[in-house]
């Protein structure tokens, strides 16, 4: 995707005005702020976001709005993916119903509901990614039983990457069926990792690993430029 603003190298964070522009990226920039914090300001509209993303950043709170990319980054290498034993069980028994982008707004909502600790899933990030999803860019996997919503993951797609946002569930096992669903979507369409920013436990069960940010954006680039289209 050809920018519609300027990027510049320089020191990070930068406040952001309404020409919003991000910095360059790289090793040589000078952090004075927590690690991995970028920008400060902008807005959430759907230009802004895709600029962010295709620049591997991501926002994670608003008043004011935060943009960051981790120094390590978070990923699932769809060769090194790996379900145990215990879900392939569960799977087998087909307790769920899975959809695509049938729930978006509701997904993003579970996810806010279910996180106590730590959650940047506030009204102002549903609306504006609620907006993204309306505009092709993100998308869910929902996973339904007995006609409701059990579980789902939500997240961006970008070029040949995939951004996993979040998951929740409501009924054991649900967001994890949800993640291998759209493992196996993904991988079948071409592309080539999910970008997941931070491992947890959860994830590194699946085999989750972390490289540099260096290596991600290296990575991004080539992945930007091979458009492909979600499997809705």
């Amino acid at each position: 995707m050809k920018s519609p603003f300027s990027q510049r190298h320089g020191v990070v964070p930068v406040l952001l005005t309404e020409a919003l522009e991000f910095p360059v990226l790289d090793d040589r920039a000078i952090e004075l702020g927590p690690p991995g914090l970028v920008a400060l300001g902008g807005d959430l509209s759907v230009d802004h976001l895709l600029l962010a993303y295709h620049s591997g950043i991501f926002p994670w709170s608003v008043d004011p709005i935060t943009w960051w990319s981790p120094h390590q980054r978070g990923i699932i290498e769809f060769s090194r993916f790996h379900v145990g034993q215990t879900l392939r069980r569960v799977m087998r028994q087909k307790p769920f119903e899975v959809s695509v982008d049938k729930a978006f707004r509701e997904v993003m909502e579970g996810c806010a509901q279910t996180r106590t600790i730590g959650n940047w899933i506030s009204p102002q990030f549903i609306d504006a990614y609620t907006e993204l999803h309306k505009a092709g860019h993100a998308h869910s996997v929902e996973c339904w039983q007995d006609g409701q919503l059990a579980g789902g993951i939500y997240g961006v797609a970008c070029g040949s990457v995939f951004a996993a946002e979040s998951m929740f569930y409501r009924v054991s096992n649900a967001s994890k069926v949800a993640l291998v669903s759209l493992v196996e979507m993904l991988r079948a369409s071409g592309f080539v990792f999910i970008d997941i920013q931070m491992v947890t436990p959860t994830t590194t069960s699946f085999g989750a690993s972390e490289i540099t940010r260096r290596e991600y954006l290296t990575r991004l680039r080539m992945s930007v430029s091979q458009f492909i289209k979600f499997p809705v």
